[in-house]
């Protein structure tokens, strides 16, 4: 039987172990959204349109909102390293079904499979995290977590698209395979058995994932994130048509808001540790403040840059606060809530990207900007109220015990 490991402060162990959960989310993360750079080649290889081929991007967000949980819920008495290793292992697989697939609806059952894991991994992924490290660093234990998710935006998706366009698209899933399998010897090796919850059955669990404190705070991420996608969706179409950089410069945009959202999501966690609701508070008001730039000044590539950075850093740097906010809320449905925290924010991603593009069709991109503004300053008050939830008792689930700044908060 595998040993646990009492969380401790600066423990060497833990340091290694949060590293091997950063491999793996960014291995995630390269996988989910590498397709949009190679969709082009995936199309012309299955002869089938791009639109068409845009459905793996749909295939795999309805893996994470619908998938996720209903696999936590057929896992949940499943040890918590055991899990994380064997949703690796699965993942592993369902991209190799991309290397020699010959069908366009082969890859889109792989798609859903994979986005079903992705949900699975970092809901397991943010536990074990809260778990390795005391109550006052889990928020930065969670933002290695989604940090390598955000990293993997910077550096695993352009170099995956590089070695799609120059070797062809199943290169690139060749690739998401070795680095898969690297990341699973890693978690193997790396990463200790952690305790699960004292209510392992899915009842116990649901009941307290699915309490009404929870169901609120995962409306205030979709709310949040779907504000942001709504214009994050057609940036580029903004950053031509509005700010008036050519085409060749979009890359360079994208870039700096990348490199913004990775260098938020690490010192998000540190914030989260202080307080996360007064986090995703003061994050949403920026929030507010980013877009009434972009709308305002966007026509200045210069001024454009500058709020592009902070919408980055504020943007994803709230994501932690609010896993940590969900975790603690569930208290021992944590398990099951960490995945549905990934439903709600990639719902609300579709639902976003749904809306910014009938707006954008309707009225122009700088519209879209606006309607995200719109969203963020309805989801302001909502994000201020969460704050004010009760947590449970922290004797139930030591794991989703909150930070004392959140608890003098809530």
């Amino acid at each position: 039987m595998s040993t646990t490991i009492q969380p401790e402060a600066g423990h060497p162990r833990s340091k290694v172990a949060l590293a091997a959960l950063a491999l793996g989310s960014f291995v995630i993360g390269t996988a989910e959204l590498v397709v949009v750079g190679i969709l082009n080649l995936i199309a012309g290889d299955l002869t089938v349109s791009v639109s068409t081929a845009g459905q793996l991007v749909t295939a795999y967000a309805l893996g994470i909102s619908i998938g996720g949980p209903i696999v936590t819920a057929l896992t949940i008495r499943l040890g918590r390293k055991l899990l994380l290793w064997l949703a690796l292992a699965v993942y592993i697989l369902g991209n190799a079904v991309a290397i020699v697939t010959v069908s366009l609806g082969e890859l889109l059952i792989a798609r859903v499979l994979t986005g079903s894991i992705h949900g699975l991994f970092i809901g397991v992924a943010s536990t074990i995290a809260a778990a390795l490290v005391p109550p006052a660093k889990r928020g930065e234990a969670m933002a290695m977590v989604f940090g390598g998710i955000a990293v993997s935006t910077v550096i695993g998706v352009p170099l995956g698209t590089m070695v799609g366009q120059a070797l062809g698209w199943r290169a690139t899933f060749v690739g998401i395979v070795i680095l898969g399998v690297i990341a699973l010897v890693t978690v193997l090796l790396l990463v200790p058995a952690v305790e699960s919850p004292s209510a392992t059955g899915i009842g116990a669990q649901a009941k307290s994932a699915f309490a009404p404190r929870v169901i609120a705070t995962l409306a205030v991420g979709f709310l949040v994130l779907g504000g942001q996608f709504t214009a994050l969706t057609y940036l580029a179409e903004y950053l031509v048509g509005v700010t008036g950089i050519p085409s060749s410069l979009i890359s360079v945009f994208l870039l700096a808001y990348g490199v913004a959202s990775a260098v938020g999501t690490f010192f998000g966690g540190k914030f989260a540790d202080k307080s996360a609701t007064k986090t995703l508070v003061v994050a949403n008001i920026l929030l507010i403040v980013a877009f009434a730039g972009l709308y305002v000044f966007g026509g200045s590539p210069i001024l454009a840059a500058i709020t592009l950075a902070l919408w980055g850093l504020v943007g994803f740097g709230l994501v932690p606060s609010l896993q940590l906010r969900v975790i603690t809320l569930a208290g021992p449905g944590a398990d099951l809530a960490a995945t549905l925290g990934a439903s709600a924010v990639n719902a609300g991603i579709a639902v976003g990207a749904l809306v910014g593009g009938a707006v954008l069709a309707a009225t122009g991109a700088h519209a879209v900007v606006l309607t995200a503004l719109i969203i963020c300053a309805v989801a302001l008050p909502a994000t201020w109220a969460i704050g004010l939830l009760k947590v449970p008792s922290p004797t139930v689930e030591p794991v989703s015990a909150p930070t004392k700044s959140d608890a003098v908060t809530a």
